[in-house]
Parts: C-alpha cells; sequence; structure tokens
C-alpha cells in the first residue's frame, strides 16, 4: 500500500509496525472490545512526526485512531479495521514545573502518575486523579476529559487545563501553551478538544494547573440508612467544612457486603441495608472532622463512622472502594455503566436502578457506587451467560432509568464506539448537529477516530 511504503520511508521501521509485528495492547483497549490488528502502529517522537503523520494519513483519506494507556472502557482507542492507530507512548516526560505560575506542562504520553508525582516533589497537588493512574496518560485524561476521584473539590479534567498542543486532522500544529488563568482572547479552541476523544485533533502537550497541597486530609468512613441520608450529609458537611470536602464516595450495601463478605476486605463498620461513604477533606483535620461527625451521629443524621488514624488505615478504607477492580476474580465478567442522575433525582434513580437489575436478572450479583457528591454512579451488572445479549438487557435497563432521570450515558468515561447508540438520550438533536458541524469543519474527511461519538459513515 503506497500510504504504508510513505509512512516508512518518513519514520524507518522503528517508528512503524505492522501485521505480527504490532503488539497486543495495541490492538483493544479495556473496554472489552475485540481485538482488531491496524493497518499499521505509527510511533512518533515528536509533534513535527505527529503532524507528518496525519498530514499523509489525510492526504490517502486513511483514518487514524490515538492510542495512550488504552485504560479507556468504551472502545474509543480499539482500532478499526484498515485504521492507522497512532501511539504516543514514546512522547513522554514532563517538561516544565512552573512554581510561580503553578503549571505543569508535560508531552501527552505521560502517564498521569509521573505528573502527579512531579508535582508533589514541587510542594503541589495535581488536581486529576483516577483509579488508572499508573497507565493513563495525561493527553488522554484531556482527550477524554476524565473525571475520577477528586472532581468535587478540583473539577473534570476541563477545570484543570490551562495550555494545549494539538495537531489538526490536516497536519496542522495548533498552540496555546497558556499558563495564564486570566486569557479572554476570543474563541477557547483548547476547549473543543477536551472530551473530543480524538475526533477534532490529536493532543501532543498539555499545561495543567497545580494547587497548593493541603497540610492535612481527613479520612473516614460513614455509615447511613439510605441515599436520602448521605444527600442530606453531604449538604451539612458542605456548610460546616466550607470548600474543604474532596471526597464523597457511595457505597451501597450489596457493594460492601461483596467487599467484606466473598473478598474478605476488613469490615471497619457492620454490614447491612445501608449506605457506606468514604470522605475525605482537606485543611479541616482529623479532630474536625471528627466532631462534625460526631455531632452528626448524636442527632442521628449517620449511623456509626470510623476515622482514618494513620495512612495504613487510609488505605485500608480506599481498599474497600477500590475492591471493584478485582470483581472478575470472583463474578462472572461485569457489563459495567458510567452515568450521571441530578442529584435531586438521584436517590429514586438508585432505587430504581436497584429494582429493575433485580427483575432483569434475578440471579445476578450487582453493585451501585461511585462518586456521589458529583452525580455520578457506577452500575456493575454480573451476570451469565456473559455475551451480546445480556449486554443488551443490561443496556435496556440502565440505560431506560437514565432516560426516566433526566441523565447523562457517560458521566466520565466518554462515549467512543460503546455509547454511540445512547448519545441522543442525553444530547438533544440541535446538539447533535452543532457537533457534527464542528467535526466537518475541523476534520472534513473525517479521518480522526470515525465511528467513535458519531456514527460511522
Amino acid at each position: 500500500m503506497l500510504l504504508i511504503q510513505e509512512l516508512k520511508e518518513a519514520f524507518g521501521p522503528d517508528s512503524i509496525r505492522t501485521g505480527s509485528d504490532i503488539p497486543m495492547r495495541n490492538r483493544a483497549d479495556a473496554s472489552g472490545a475485540a481485538s482488531v490488528c491496524p493497518l499499521a502502529l505509527i510511533l512518533p517522537r515528536t509533534t513535527q512526526e505527529v503532524s507528518l503523520a496525519l498530514a499523509l494519513a489525510n492526504a490517502h483519506g486513511c483514518p487514524v485512531v490515538p492510542q495512550g494507556g488504552m485504560t479507556g472502557l468504551v472502545g474509543g482507542a480499539t482500532p478499526g479495521a484498515g485504521e492507522l492507530a497512532l501511539s504516543l507512548e514514546r512522547m513522554n516526560g514532563v517538561e516544565e514545573v512552573d512554581v510561580v505560575s503553578g503549571t505543569i506542562t508535560a508531552l501527552a504520553g505521560t502517564s498521569l502518575q509521573v505528573v502527579q508525582d512531579a508535582a508533589e516533589a514541587a510542594g503541589f497537588l495535581l488536581g486529576i486523579d483516577l483509579g488508572a493512574r499508573g497507565t493513563c496518560t495525561i493527553g488522554g485524561n484531556v482527550a477524554t476529559n476524565a473525571g475520577g476521584n477528586q472532581v468535587l473539590r478540583y473539577g473534570m479534567t476541563r477545570a484543570n487545563l490551562r495550555g494545549i498542543e494539538a495537531v489538526l486532522a490536516d497536519g496542522r500544529i495548533v498552540r496555546s501553551m497558556n499558563k495564564m488563568m486570566k486569557n479572554n482572547t476570543g474563541y477557547d479552541w483548547t476547549q473543543l478538544l477536551v472530551g473530543s476523544e480524538g475526533t477534532l485533533g490529536i493532543v501532543t502537550r498539555v499545561t495543567l494547573a497545580l494547587h497548593p497541597r493541603p497540610p492535612v486530609i481527613a479520612s473516614a468512613l460513614v455509615k447511613v440508612t439510605d441515599t436520602e441520608a448521605a444527600l442530606a450529609l453531604l449538604r451539612d458537611l458542605g456548610r460546616r467544612l466550607p470548600g474543604g470536602l474532596m471526597v464523597f464516595e457511595a457505597m451501597w450495601d450489596e457493594f460492601y457486603s461483596i467487599a467484606t463478605g466473598k473478598m474478605g476486605l476488613a469490615a471497619p463498620l457492620e454490614a447491612d441495608k445501608s449506605v457506606f461513604l468514604l470522605i475525605e477533606a482537606a485543611e479541616a483535620g482529623d479532630a474536625a472532622l471528627q466532631e462534625v461527625l460526631g455531632e452528626c451521629l448524636a442527632a442521628g443524621a449517620i449511623l456509626d463512622a470510623v476515622i482514618s488514624q494513620s495512612e495504613a488505615t487510609r488505605r485500608r478504607l480506599w481498599a474497600l472502594r477500590e475492591s471493584v477492580y478485582e470483581h472478575a476474580r470472583y463474578f462472572p465478567p461485569a457489563v459495567g455503566f458510567d452515568i450521571s442522575i441530578p442529584l435531586d433525582r438521584i436517590a429514586a434513580a438508585v432505587q430504581a436502578l436497584r429494582t429493575r437489575i433485580a427483575s432483569a436478572f434475578p440471579d445476578a450479583a450487582s453493585v451501585v457506587f461511585g462518586h456521589l457528591a458529583d452525580s455520578n454512579l457506577h452500575v456493575n451488572i454480573m451476570a451469565e451467560p456473559a455475551g451480546p445479549a445480556t449486554r443488551k438487557t443490561a443496556e435496556s435497563v440502565v440505560y431506560g432509568v437514565v432516560s426516566d432521570f433526566g441523565g447523562s450515558v457517560s458521566a466520565e468515561h466518554g462515549i467512543g464506539r460503546a455509547k454511540v447508540p445512547f448519545l441522543h438520550l442525553s444530547r438533544s438533536a440541535p446538539e447533535l448537529g452543532l457537533m457534527a458541524e464542528i467535526k466537518t469543519m475541523m476534520d472534513p474527511k473525517g479521518i480522526l477516530s470515525p465511528g467513535r461519538i458519531f456514527k460511522a459513515p
């Protein structure tokens, strides 16, 4: 093929791989999508090489899918037949930590953990944190507008972005490596690329805001009667600890019972028909959080609480929340969902989810958990037989609840390929039309990540 020949001539054999030379990790992301060997794998080292690759691909009308840490859960980075995979894994490293501006600049292929560590070494905290921190890349975080554990205090990736460098479909390099909090100079095109999932351009370099590292982070596991009580506690803590809440994670009783029962993790609080909350607050300190929770306990607002007294205890509390990553050892493969529901409707939505899932899958294990303060719920249904029919039924149940309660089919994982059929549940026809117009304007030949977000042509 002429394009492959031109790429090999431009990059050399070390940067262009085909056939059996393409590693398995570049054939499928973490979504569970079927592995596909791309037409070729491109491994650029510089932005200029990304530009050259896209210019050649665009000239030939050949589709390209960018790849980072391959941790995505919606099939966005899994290549399609006849697509070029462009991995940014060689474009990694922190280029600058500016302690005066409070910013950090890194190449797109840098792992989130490396960026976090560099920020911490300089006495700062990066506002982005995900369970896949050791593998996911900062460019992928921007491209998917990743959420995670600290959104309550620091916002999604979008809120932490200052500057960006990217390559457009035709190979043009665009840069706005801004460090300033205020830069009110017309259209902010950088934000168009945040959450665009590689459909509008390929992110190559980013500048992110850094935050003062809290001197104290207090952690607690709290038990409340139900979802309404959890929401009431969220409002109360927001009033009593203004700006201090960092984490407010919810685990409904099925989740907690699996973690402390079948999985054998230590149970700091008795497992029963309750909602369990992992709470972290900055600046307040252990004593302040203990005082507030003590008053809530006396008032009957909570049933019980355990406050971490050490980093080891904090890790054990987080082990409960992150036990979901080990569910595959005990249950059939999960059909997982990442949804948002307006807070004023979330209690009723959770009840509807649990009722409808139990009706559709009476013999299955299922869990509801998530970043409650962010309106973000995760739902995992572990049912036999695993396969398309089970997935279709699960999607009908969960997305039916999303539609009924005015929610979003994706809270933080994006759309990719997996959620394209359901995007209309969360976006109106005029919105989808505008999105399509933007896509056509920035990528007129449609070479960038086709079939992601939008239906394949």
